[in-house]
């Protein structure tokens, strides 16, 4: 089909003229579908036409036009004005037009992920993919397959704390599980951004244990990062795995993730010189692996575990003595970790300037009012049930996308009980 100003102007007109009201946006989506090759059949022209449309107003049309002109190879000039018109019309188009094309929209997204990472800007996507995954969302229950890519974003440009808003929803609907897998993984990694281990470990928790009937590499990564949390955040590492995983994790997970048990090994044993001789060994394996700063953050938490534990002992004590006992190199490097330690509440102690002594005290929380049982209670309640229906509904999504019955019958055995 051969494109001219008239047929640009025919399907301009067609989406001015149909954008009003919901029966005429369906005749409009009907003609848009029809119209793929006139759509695919010049840049220039049909990016032009984009002026001519109001992304809200026309947000099914802008979005028909839009998606053509990024399938196009472009320039680095016409790559920024084409960033600059997605940006645009996410944060302008109608939520209730847009989802009557998801593919497309999603198509768009990332697209322009892939485009704002490849020019190393990361941080131009952060927004804008927050508001497209909000305007995808039927409801914020719902998992969509934008959510690992704004993630994503968040981890390359260090915005762990925007990434935190989407991780507090309480996700039931999921439609593809490797969505899950890399939700999942990504928001565990904006988690320990943020250091907020607890919750990076339930998230990696969840790649682990979720049903599979093939490893996958996503699954492996999370693995690796899985002990490395438990060893900053609990101060050890349990190589057993929950009788509800999956075999295949069971028997080939640790395969994969030798150097991480052995560091696990290590640091059981309380030798902080053991462990970072260990470290600098296999420094280039974490390196490979992107772990090498996760790494150091466990050399660092056997400091503190030491130290905590002299807190079970003493009452008194010197910096001298603690860094001699925790093998630091001095006081000053001792005062420095102790006042972190206060400060980030893992310990509580005060130190004397004048004479250099710490003086441990007792926890101020008794965990014995009403109100923090009640809360215990209540945290507890809501993980145990989370836990159970996530397991429950990964397990339908995959029981669904699965094509093979042995594998649907192996699930149903495993989790159907």
């Amino acid at each position: 089909m051969n494109l001219n100003m008239n047929s640009v102007e025919s399907l301009v007109a067609q989406i001015q003229g149909l954008s009003s009201n919901p029966s005429d946006v369906t005749q409009l989506h009907n003609f848009l579908k029809q119209s793929e090759e006139l759509l695919h059949s010049d840049f220039a022209r049909l990016f032009s036409s984009l002026a001519e449309l109001d992304p809200n107003t026309h947000s099914l049309g802008f979005l028909y036009i839009l998606e053509a002109c990024m399938s196009f190879p472009a320039a680095k000039e016409q790559v920024n004005e084409l960033l600059v018109s997605v940006v645009r019309f996410i944060n302008s188009c109608a939520a209730e037009q847009i989802r009557l094309a998801p593919d497309k929209f999603i198509s768009v997204c990332k697209r322009f992920k892939d485009q704002v990472i490849l020019l190393e800007a990361p941080i131009r996507g952060v927004a804008s993919m927050l508001t497209a995954v909000r305007k995808l969302q039927s409801s914020s229950e719902q998992l969509t397959t934008l959510h690992p890519d704004f993630l994503l974003l968040c981890v390359l440009a260090k915005c762990y704390k925007t990434g935190i808003t989407v991780l507090e929803d309480d996700i039931y609907e999921i439609d593809q599980p490797r969505d899950f897998f890399l939700y999942c993984y990504y928001g565990g990694m904006v988690c320990i951004g943020q250091k907020q281990f607890r919750k990076a470990l339930e998230l990696l928790h969840n790649v682990v244990t979720a049903p599979m009937s093939t490893l996958n590499a996503i699954a492996v990564e999370a693995y690796k990062k899985y002990i490395l949390v438990s060893l900053i955040h609990v101060g050890q590492f349990s190589i057993s795995f929950p009788k509800y995983t999956s075999s295949v994790a069971q028997r080939n997970l640790k395969t994969y993730a030798q150097p991480y048990l052995e560091l696990a090994s290590s640091y059981g044993s309380g030798k902080i010189a053991e462990l970072e001789t260990f470290v600098q060994t296999n420094k280039e394996k974490f390196e490979t692996d992107n772990n090498l700063g996760l790494v150091m953050q466990v050399v660092s938490s056997m400091y503190k575990r030491n130290i905590q534990r002299l807190t079970q002992t003493y009452l008194t004590l010197s910096l001298q003595d603690i860094a001699n006992t925790v093998q630091l190199r001095g006081p000053k490097e001792a005062e420095m970790h102790v006042l972190q330690m206060i400060e980030d509440g893992e310990i509580y102690a005060t130190i004397n300037q004048k004479d250099g002594m710490v003086r441990f005290l007792e926890d101020p929380e008794q965990y014995k009012t009403c109100g923090m049982i009640e809360h215990i209670d209540s945290s507890i309640k809501r993980l145990v049930g989370r836990d159970r229906d996530l397991i429950l509904m990964i397990l339908i999504v995959f029981l669904r996308n699965s094509p093979s019955e042995t594998s649907k019958v192996q699930l149903l055995s495993k989790y159907g009980k």
